[in-house]
């Protein structure tokens, strides 16, 4: 018997499909893709939540700020695996731009579920030594970004989605040299909990992730060993945080799961606070 006559023929060994599992399969196949947004999402913390959110099914738009090459590479992880991703150049503080990336979540995917604000920009110095055309160029992606986002996700994002900003938990640890940078994602957290609550109604959570040290390109950067293993060394756990650690946290939020939870900043650190 060929497979052709085996597939179409009646056999005793076969289970009827119930009405009940029929109904099931059906909704499955139906049921709309889950749309995110990541910014930042060519490198780092950015680039594994984009892989971390594309394995758990979602189709994922990249934006990025101008490494093309590092943002295509993230897709083609994304569709090598299965998944569908596509990557989008914008400049996050520039209102028209951020409004063309959703727009392409939109019309390529069909709306949008989950964003993921994890575009930044980090300088050190002490408040003294501080260039302010650093501070302004910080301050402009950090804030101004991280306004131009959220506000694009409060009018786009659907019913039962999340908004996951990116802050730091040097808010809280205070350490000398970041003072700059620290006011910023200050700044990332006030909005954060205040648009969760001007979000009532919606079905819709509003949080931000604030990583301790962690093994990117850019809290490595500048750095000399010595530095790295003092830092690596104050978590209770005794190492820095990965990417694959913070990714994990942003797919909880993003998850039904992690639904309740809402107007929060996660810390997530390794104990370090």
């Amino acid at each position: 018997m060929s497979s052709q006559e085996s597939a179409s023929s009646p056999s005793t060994s076969s289970s009827p499909v119930s009405p009940a599992s029929a109904s099931s399969t059906a909704a499955q196949e139906t049921a709309p893709t889950r749309v995110a947004v990541v910014t930042g999402g060519s490198r780092g913390i950015g680039r594994e939540t984009v892989r971390r959110l594309a394995a758990d099914g979602f189709a994922v738009v990249v934006g990025y700020a101008g490494n093309r090459e590092a943002a295509e590479q993230a897709v083609e992880q994304v569709t090598a695996a299965g998944g569908r991703a596509v990557a989008v150049r914008a400049d996050v503080a520039d209102e028209e731009q951020a409004s063309a990336l959703f727009d392409v979540a939109e019309a390529e995917f069909g709306g949008v579920d989950v964003v993921v604000n994890a575009a930044g920009r980090m300088h050190l110095a002490s408040v003294v030594d501080t260039d302010l055309a650093e501070l302004d160029a910080m301050h402009r992606t950090n804030i101004r970004g991280g306004f131009v986002i959220a506000q694009q996700a409060a009018r786009r994002i659907r019913e039962g989605g999340a908004f996951i900003a990116f802050s730091t938990s040097v808010v809280g640890l205070a350490f000398p040299g970041y003072g700059a940078y620290t006011a910023s994602k200050g700044a990332v957290e006030a909005l954060t909990l205040i648009l969760a609550r001007e979000l009532r109604g919606r079905n819709v959570t509003a949080n931000a992730v604030a990583p301790g040290p962690t093994a990117t390109e850019l809290f490595l950067d500048g750095k000399d060993e010595e530095t790295i293993a003092r830092l690596a060394s104050q978590p209770p756990l005794e190492r820095l945080g990965t990417p694959q650690d913070i990714a994990e946290v942003v797919a909880f939020l993003a998850s039904p799961a992690g639904h309740w939870v809402n107007g929060q900043v996660v810390r997530a650190n390794g104990g370090i606070i």
